[in-house]
Parts: structure tokens; C-alpha cells; sequence
């Protein structure tokens, strides 16, 4: 299965190609989820063609001492962890008060904690093209440091300015071009999306989808798949990377069932009394000064063995622009648990949606699931100090489970840190308590065509709604 790099054969384009009218993007969408017969590649075929490019690739990633780390360093003034040209990011410092009064959420107001700083833009793109009239788009089997089985499809492009900027000394990142700039009469998708909010500080990524109708260079670690290709393997594990979920949750799906409890105005009226009520103060501090938090050789991690650690790595990746290098990495104290409860209201399904304040978001408030946390970090806590719905979550039976799948988190700052995704049926009785409503999925596919409206974990359940709809329980 392996291929040269090449150009794959594509129809003729047009002499004169007209751009699409952007109001038929939903039925081409439509189509695509719909097709599981890619033109290039059998979806039974695609797990074993990323085992070959796991195998046809050196990866190793190895824990290294802080000492060990090459041209990153504890900053003599701050302790800051930074990079010595100043590119990339930093790992700094962040006291967070919440100061919201009655309503605010969660058992804490007021803390610090180590975050990561990233202020540059970086760009996640995939490129569609139409291959038999269905639209098809362009994935990467990609190394990631962090990703727990190392290789996983991530989108066309994935980098940060400093990456296709080549401040590594690394080669160039292929299929740029599509993207930055991308043709404006080409463009899908183009928003920018926050990245998570607990542990990056004000972060945002490109998230693109923009089409083609030339030809396309090709190399080995590239393939074409159908939106219901992709959909048959969002519903297996460890699969599909956290910035292709984002990618394809931006995507315009069209609304096969209207008739949402709230009208869209009434739902961004709500959503704009939630960021109105909450008060949540971030500011960055010096990493050697926070509070609860001990620095060792090895990592830096919290006094009580909660939250998650910082620590260094030395990575080696053949197929990379830079095949080796070293980083700190963030690694989480236990797996994840990512739920959203799902009802139908007049046979219209709803999911429960949260309005989360996270220290390191731009604009305090932003939509997340119904449960989003690292249930270790709460169980030693009393019921009415846990997140709302925790055990509810954790105690669902298997016949209300519409969606399950263990998904990983950006490979190239998390070590292997993992969360159970789950959309779970809830009771008919089950009301949306204070800083919860009910929203269709369609609602909020419109919202992600905003930035910083629907946060990464929300991002990655709604693809995966959209793919458990497209193609229930990975079948046809």
C-alpha cells in the first residue's frame, strides 16, 4: 500500500471553474457523510495503512530531566519554561479568581496553577476535493509526541506559525499553500477556535476546510476519504487526532430536524447573560512563585497528586519537518470523562450544553459539554461539591450510551491524555439546571462557525454526533 510521491489522476477541471455557491455546501456535506466507498481507499483498509505508516516511520519518545532539554530552559527571573529563540510557547504561571457570586461554578473560586502560552496562530486545514462527484478530504497519518499509539489522522496541515516559519530549522510543511493564504473562492471553513481552556492561556488555532479542483502533490503519509469514511472511524478509538474533530465539527451539516426548544435568538440571549454574569480574573504570574505546586527533576506537579504534571521529552520522528527535537509536555493525572446528555424534545434531539468559565479562555464563557472533567480529581469530593451530572454520567447504564469512544487530546503539548466521549440518553425528566440549556446539534454546528462560541471539547462531541448519525455505530 505504500505510494511514491506522485499526483493521483483527477478529472479535467473545466476550462472556466466557477466557485460554489456556499448554499450548497450543506447537500455536497450531505453526500459526502452518506458515501462510505472512497475513491482511494476502502475504509477496512485505512487502520491497517496507519499501522504500515507507523511501522515505515522511526518514532520514539523517551522522559527525559528538565536539565536534559535542548534549547528550552526555567527562565532566571520568571522560572518560566520558554524557548530560546522565544518562538513556539511557554510554560508560566496563572492565578484565576472567579468572582461570580452565587451562581458560580464549581467548588473552587480562586487558584493558581501552571498554563501554557502560546500567543501565535497556528493552522489546521484540511483540503477537500469532489473525486465521482462526492467530496472527499485529504488526511494525514501524522506523529504526534503526545498521541498515546504515536500515529493518528490528523488534518492536511497542522502547525503553528513557528512550524511552517521554520524557526525549528526543519523542512517546509507540506500543502501550505492551500491555506495560508487559502483562495477566498474556495473557502469551506475558516474560523478561529480556542483551543482547551484549563490549560492553554487565551489560545486559538485556524480551523479551515478549503477546496480544490487541480491536481494534488501526494506522499505516502496522505489519503482521500468520504466524510462517512471518516465517520466510520471517529467511532473507534485513538483514531481520528483532536484538531481533525475540530476541523470537521466547523463543517456546515445540513438541519435535518428543525424545531429547537429555543429559538437562535433566544439561545445567544442566554448565552449572553451567562458571559455577562461571570467574573473570572486571569492573570499571568511567574512559574516559580505558584502556589501548591512543587518543581522536582522531572516534572512539576501539584502538591496533592491532582490536576496534572509538566514534564520533558526528547522525541524522534522520521517523518517530521524536524526529526528530532526536545519539549516540556503536559500529562494529566487519570483519563478524561467528556459527556453530553441527550434528550428529545417533540421528537427533536437536544444535548445539554454548559456555559464553562475556564481560566484561559478569551472570552470567559464558552459552550461545553453536560461533564467535562478528570472525575480522580472530584471523587474524593462530597456529591453536592462535584461537577453537576458526574455521577450521573458514570453511572449510565449501557442501553442509553448513543456514542462511546476513547479520544486523545492535541498530541503536541498532552501526553498521552485521554478522555472517554461519551452522548448518553437522559431521562425525560432531567431539567437544565442554572448555566445549562438545551440545544439542538444542529444550533450549535451554527455556532461553531463563530470563534469562541463552542469549546474544544464540545467541538469533539458534536463530530462525533454528527458521525454517530452519519453512520450509526461505525456501520453503514
Amino acid at each position: 500500500m505504500t505510494r511514491s510521491p506522485s499526483t493521483l489522476p483527477c478529472p479535467a477541471p473545466p476550462v472556466a471553474v466557477r466557485p460554489r455557491d456556499p448554499r450548497d455546501h450543506a447537500e455536497r456535506i450531505a453526500l459526502s457523510a452518506a458515501t462510505t466507498d472512497g475513491a482511494h481507499m476502502r475504509t477496512e483498509d485505512v487502520r491497517a495503512w496507519i499501522a504500515e505508516r507507523r511501522e515505515a516511520n522511526v518514532f520514539h519518545v523517551e522522559r527525559i530531566p528538565f536539565a536534559e532539554l535542548d534549547l528550552w530552559g526555567f527562565d532566571d527571573v520568571t522560572g518560566n519554561i520558554v524557548h530560546r529563540s522565544g518562538r513556539f510557547f511557554s510554560i508560566e504561571g496563572l492565578h484565576v479568581v472567579e468572582a461570580d457570586g452565587p451562581h458560580g461554578d464549581g467548588p473552587y473560586r480562586e487558584w493558581q496553577q501552571p498554563v501554557i502560552k502560546q500567543p501565535e496562530v497556528g493552522i489546521l486545514g484540511i483540503l477537500g476535493k469532489e473525486f465521482d462527484g462526492v467530496l472527499h478530504f485529504l488526511m494525514q497519518a501524522k506523529m504526534e509526541p503526545g498521541n498515546p499509539n504515536m500515529v493518528q489522522l490528523s488534518p492536511t496541515v497542522q502547525a503553528t506559525r513557528s512550524n511552517y516559519t521554520k524557526a525549528h530549522g526543519g523542512t517546509n510543511v507540506k500543502l501550505i499553500e492551500y491555506f495560508a493564504p487559502p483562495d477566498p473562492e474556495r473557502v469551506i471553513v475558516d474560523v478561529l477556535q480556542a483551543e482547551q481552556g484549563s490549560w492553554f492561556l487565551q489560545k486559538s488555532n485556524r480551523n479551515m476546510i478549503v477546496e480544490t479542483v487541480g491536481d494534488v502533490p501526494m506522499w505516502d503519509d496522505f489519503c482521500w476519504l468520504t466524510l462517512g469514511q471518516i465517520a466510520e472511524l471517529m467511532h473507534e478509538d485513538l483514531t481520528i487526532n483532536m484538531n481533525a474533530r475540530s476541523v470537521l465539527s466547523c463543517l456546515p451539516y445540513p438541519d435535518e430536524a428543525p424545531g429547537a426548544l429555543f429559538s437562535d435568538v433566544q439561545l445567544l440571549s442566554w448565552f449572553t447573560n451567562e458571559r455577562s454574569r461571570h467574573d473570572v480574573r486571569a492573570v499571568r504570574m511567574p512559574l516559580k512563585d505558584v502556589r501548591g505546586w512543587k518543581q522536582g527533576v522531572e516534572a512539576i506537579e501539584h502538591e496533592d497528586g491532582h490536576y496534572f504534571k509538566v514534564l520533558a521529552v526528547a522525541v524522534k520522528g522520521s517523518n517530521r519537518e524536524k526529526v528530532t527535537w526536545t519539549q516540556p509536555l503536559i500529562e494529566s493525572v487519570g483519563p478524561g470523562l467528556i459527556a453530553f446528555l441527550v434528550r428529545d424534545f417533540g421528537g427533536v434531539p437536544h444535548v445539554l450544553v454548559h456555559a464553562r468559565a475556564d481560566g484561559g479562555f478569551l472570552d470567559t464563557v464558552e459552550l461545553a459539554p453536560t461533564v467535562q472533567c478528570t472525575p480522580q480529581n472530584y471523587l474524593h469530593l462530597p456529591a453536592e461539591s462535584r461537577p453537576p451530572f458526574l455521577d450521573a454520567v458514570l453511572g449510565a447504564p449501557r442501553s442509553r450510551i448513543r456514542y462511546e469512544a476513547v479520544h486523545s487530546e492535541e498530541g503536541g503539548r498532552f501526553l498521552s491524555v485521554c478522555a472517554r466521549y461519551l452522548a448518553i440518553e437522559a431521562e425525560d425528566t432531567v431539567e437544565a439546571p442554572p448555566g445549562y440549556a438545551w440545544v439542538t446539534p444542529a444550533q450549535l454546528t451554527a455556532l461553531t462557525r463563530h470563534g469562541h462560541y463552542v469549546n474544544v471539547e464540545a467541538r469533539t462531541l458534536l463530530a462525533c454526533l454528527n458521525a454517530a448519525t452519519a453512520q450509526p455505530r461505525g456501520g453503514a
